[in-house]
């Protein structure tokens, strides 16, 4: 067991969290886990329901950016490692909290049949992927597209989306003929449907980092909640929603 859940288990046995009628812990999580982590906070809120939460979710750059610009946030959980380090060379994250999560893969959803492989996207007239200046699920597409050497060609036909489930959106209202989007949120679609996984030698790892904010590190809330995303309750919810599990860069 690692130092800080030991401080964690400490703190929470002798300061029990009803105790503390303070204010509520503030999460900002990236918006490709909305749903595990909504589920995730009624659960954890069953046990302790003198915990208020307040979850954040966008982008994980558009969370990286209000943190730094003094958003309040005791949590953060990135979509990707750049974001992260982001904050950490800010001097934001408390460094030794950072760890892996969760863990994701990149699929293409649609209506059409099933492709074979990314350059099947050629003929389609739109594509939607989330922003890559923002959105790691976008950053994670243009790479795969550009190993594919299919980018230039499928650019001007791209519909930037402010992050993964507007793209998913896109699909499912029929606005675009594919987008890419994380399998978790594949999962969640209503029309749309996986008509390709993406190779995974053509992106990096899809890894979800979390870590305390330097506020969040001090508050004995924080330090609970963050040992509970770590439990094995918190795991078998994220791998009921499509997770991988928590692994090591």
């Amino acid at each position: 067991m690692s130092r800080l859940l030991v401080v964690a288990s400490l703190l929470v046995s002798l300061f029990p969290l009803s105790t503390f009628a303070a204010a509520p812990l503030h999460l900002s999580v990236a918006a490709s886990m909305t749903n595990a982590v909504e589920e995730l906070v009624a659960l954890y809120q069953q046990q302790h329901p003198d915990s208020p939460i307040r979850p954040n979710f966008a982008s994980s750059g558009a969370l990286a950016k209000q943190i730094a610009q003094g958003a309040p946030a005791d949590l953060f959980i990135s979509a990707n490692p750049r974001w992260m380090q982001y904050l950490l060379d800010e001097e934001l994250i408390a460094p030794e909290t950072v760890t892996i999560v969760a863990g994701n893969r990149l699929v293409v959803v649609g209506e059409g049949a099933p492709l074979t492989a990314l350059s099947d996207l050629a003929p389609l007239s739109r594509i939607a992927i989330a922003s890559p200046k923002s959105a790691p699920a976008g950053r994670y597409a243009q790479q795969a597209l550009e190993a594919a050497g299919i980018w230039k060609t499928l650019v001007s036909r791209m519909v930037m989306a402010k992050d993964v489930r507007q793209a998913l959106a896109y699909t499912d209202r029929g606005e675009v003929a594919a987008a890419f989007v994380y399998k978790t949120d594949a999962l969640l679609a209503t029309q749309a449907k996986i008509i390709l996984d993406v190779p995974q030698s053509l992106y990096p790892p899809v890894q979800y980092p979390m870590a305390l904010t330097l506020r969040g590190a001090r508050r004995p809330e924080g330090v609970a909640f963050y040992a509970f995303l770590q439990s094995a309750a918190a795991q078998e919810v994220l791998a009921r929603c499509g997770f991988s599990a928590a692994a090591t860069p």
